[in-house]
């Protein structure tokens, strides 16, 4: 896994610009920095990568990489799972290569004679800077799912491109504050869909492919998905051996590397699955988890019961109720833009143990978007109730420093309504002062399929890449940890998505892999609630108020929301009110 920053313009400048804004990307890539400059007619490309090594440790894997004809180079941050077969698939084609296994010449050598579809071959997690000479044009490609980030910025003679939004900002010089998209953030608890934070920065989104025309001495571009999951819907026989027979070679996949692979371990039904998976095909297993003093949240019990059922190498590492303030400041400084999750607190702690010994780790991540085991799931299917009208009145009426009012929302007679109570916070828009039509809407239900493979897809086109993986992906990669994530891969997703849905028990979450552990736990390790990455961030917060309190009332924060309502949340310590305070203490780390 690396990171990578570039610019390219039609009027000359320093290429050490690059250097100052680079340092932010290091971390994404401390083994090895690369730097190449490009000078033809009236363009100037600078461009540096940074490797994190982990296939094709050789020298000469190095990136940015050139083509056998010097007319093409390449900048790619990811894994290409299936680079072997490519490989061969390319090698039959003619073309020879001059390294023994690197992922990146593959990924060089298939776009440079199949052109942008060889994309479509790719099984992996990635984001691509591919440049043809000879086209003049070049490329910003992201994953299917949108597991690595790749932010731009441009103008008609400048384009600015790289693995993290601070370093893409520094590098403009002139990005201000977007106020919608602070708003965006106060809803939903992030910046989602292709804008940022700050103005005329944006995101390449999941599965998309942008092509930049540079022929007539400025920058046009084509934007194009070449990936859709919302075509994957179908209704195929399900087959449960086939089921696990792709899930089995995605997490085989996911272990290959020149060095030692490691795992998240929370205890839940996902990291059990894949740990059990390795298992039963005499993988050496090393196994990290987090506990808590609070029992309420601490799963650390049901990770070791895993540990020791599959013989791992087990590490636990131990966040205290009170929790350091410079530690939960690092977590922030890794985000690279406001997120509102606490978890990334726990995320991050692990992930800097398990980087002070490996450099890859495989996590359950994906697995709730995959067997719709979330919580509000289960909930916005089933509350469908005769008196939403009555509800829907008493969350107009509900006191907004009180809480969400999702327990109102969620028993409306609309599918929507009720998924997105369990995402939004329009309340808390309201106790800021805040106009409710200064918001985007990044949630949108299909109401032509089945409303179960409806929700799944709402989760996979935002809260799975705007949510999840933004935050594995900033945690890990702030500690120069690459995450491989089984259940995240585009195949088992399609399998899912394709197939009736009679795998699925509505009064079971995750049936299929509760049956898969079955024979190895008893019931209360099975049906036990989802707990979620978490710890206690109520009693944090409220038993440290008057700092929060005190801090937020003099900070940037208060000259552009109303905090004038702040205080009321300690009438209602509940965890909510916790992480609303969580979310504006975040926010004014990025303003």
């Amino acid at each position: 896994m690396c990171g990578f920053l570039g610019k390219i313009a039609f009027t000359d400048f320093d290429s050490k610009e690059l250097e100052k804004p680079n340092s932010q990307i290091i971390c994404r890539g401390p083994d090895n920095t690369k730097k190449f400059e490009l000078l033809k007619e009236n363009l100037k490309a600078s461009l540096i990568f940074n490797r994190l090594s982990i296939l094709d440790l050789a020298e000469n894997a190095n990136q940015p990489m050139h083509s056998q004809n010097s007319k093409s180079i390449l900048m790619f941050n990811g894994e290409i799972y299936n680079h072997k077969e490519l490989r061969k698939y390319l090698s039959t084609k003619g073309r020879n290569f001059k390294t023994s296994h690197s992922d990146t010449e593959v990924v060089l050598n298939g776009l440079e004679i199949e052109g942008i579809e060889f994309i479509n071959k790719l099984r992996g997690q990635f984001s691509i800077f591919y440049l043809n000479q000879a086209e003049r044009k070049f490329y910003l490609i992201r994953d299917r799912l949108g597991q690595k980030p790749l932010y731009f910025y441009n103008t008609n003679d400048l384009f600015i491109f790289g693995s993290n939004l601070s370093a893409v900002k520094q590098l403009t010089n002139n990005a201000s504050l977007a106020q919608d998209q602070i708003n965006n953030y106060l809803k939903y608890g992030v910046v989602g869909g292709s804008k940022t934070i700050y103005e005329n920065i944006y995101k390449v989104l999941p599965a998309e492919a942008i092509e930049i025309n540079f022929s007539n001495d400025n920058f046009t571009m084509n934007n194009k998905k070449y990936w859709d999951i919302n075509e994957k819907v179908n209704n195929l026989k399900f087959d449960k051996e086939e089921f696990f027979s792709i899930l089995s070679e995605s997490i085989e996949m996911r272990l290959i590397a020149d060095v030692p692979v490691a795992n998240f371990l929370s205890g839940g039904l996902d990291s059990s699955t894949i740990v059990k998976n390795m298992y039963e095909n005499d993988n050496e297993i090393n196994t990290f988890t987090v506990s808590t003093e609070s029992k309420k949240y601490d799963e650390s019990l049901w990770a070791n019961k895993v540990s020791e059922k599959y013989n791992t190498n087990h590490k636990v590492s131990h966040v205290s109720s009170d929790l350091n303030i410079q530690l939960a400041n690092e977590a922030i400084e890794s985000l690279d833009e406001p997120y509102s999750d606490p978890s990334v607190i726990p995320s991050f702690l692990i992930s800097n143990e398990i980087s002070k010994h490996y450099k890859v780790a495989i996590s359950g991540d994906g697995g709730d978007e995959l067997l719709g085991g979330y919580e509000r799931t289960e909930k916005s299917l089933k509350n469908i109730n005769t008196f939403h009208n009555m509800f829907s009145k008493l969350y107009k009426i509900y006191p907004s420093f009180l809480g969400t009012g999702a327990n109102f929302l969620s028993k409306s007679n609309e599918l929507s309504i009720r998924y997105r109570s369990f995402l939004e916070d329009e309340n808390l828009l309201k106790l800021l002062k805040i106009n409710l039509d200064n918001t985007d809407d990044y949630i949108s239900l299909n109401k032509n399929i089945d409303s179960y493979k409806s929700l799944l897809l709402a989760d996979y086109n935002f809260f799975l890449p705007d949510m999840m993986l933004f935050k594995i992906d900033r945690t890990s990669m702030a500690n120069s940890l690459e995450v491989r994530s089984p259940f995240v891969d585009h195949k088992l997703i399609e399998y899912i998505l394709s197939r009736s849905t009679e795998y699925r028990n509505s009064n079971i979450k995750k049936s299929l892999l509760k049956n898969y552990l079955i024979e190895d736990f008893d019931s209360n390790f099975i049906n036990r609630k989802k707990q979620g990455f978490v710890f206690d961030l109520e009693s944090w917060i409220f038993n440290n108020f008057d700092y929060f309190y005190d801090y937020l009332v003099n900070s940037r924060v208060s000259r552009i929301v109303d905090l004038n309502s702040l205080k009321m949340l300690k009438l209602n310590k509940s965890r909510i009110n916790s992480n609303r305070i969580w979310k504006l203490y975040v926010l004014n780390k990025f303003i």
